[in-house]
């Protein structure tokens, strides 16, 4: 997993919880970095969910939610580190139905060992979009809260139903429909 996420996840841990809860995280995670990431290095994602856990039982607050918080976060990220890339599209299920074929595209020129998680368009019309996430990461929380993010990006809102494929999350049908 690409440092950078480690990086924006900890910024919005210490904004959000303050400098103690990051450190206390940190100590009570098994990570083999000990905790020091670049954005351009490559971390297990073990690390990841060990820092998730150790959030979530501090704060009382489900992972599911937290990856939620933390994607709006990190697409505040992108939209700064990134705006040729939101500026190409006009319209969010124009957007999101290009993760696969133009975004990852471009993730991948930056970052070419990144593994991302794949998302494949089942069905598109103008305000509707059905699209299939798989990733061993089962992180479709974070694809939930980018996706969110996107629709206010583009002062438009959505009605995004998830549907687990798998039980564990690893396969997961969005289900779009724009207001």
């Amino acid at each position: 997993m690409k440092g950078i996420v480690f990086t924006e996840f900890l910024d919005l841990v210490e904004q959000k919880f303050g400098l103690d809860m990051v450190d206390k995280i940190i100590t009570q995670s098994d990570l083999p970095s000990e905790g020091v990431y670049t954005s351009v290095g490559t971390y297990s994602f073990s690390e990841m969910l060990s820092l998730l856990q150790n959030l979530s039982s501090n704060t009382g607050i489900d992972i599911d939610t937290l990856l939620l918080v933390y994607a709006e976060h990190f697409f505040s990220v992108l939209k700064s580190s990134y705006p040729g890339l939101l500026n190409t599209y006009k319209d969010p299920i124009e957007m999101i139905s290009s993760i696969e074929n133009h975004i990852h595209v471009e993730v991948r020129k930056i970052y070419p060992d990144a593994e991302l998680p794949t998302f494949v368009v089942k069905e598109k019309t103008e305000n509707s979009l059905i699209l299939i996430y798989n990733s061993s990461r089962a992180m479709h929380h974070f694809g939930l809260g980018l996706m969110n993010k996107t629709f206010e990006h583009f002062n438009s809102t959505a009605t995004i139903v998830l549907e687990k494929i798998k039980e564990d999350g690893t396969e997961v049908k969005f289900i779009i429909n724009k207001n």
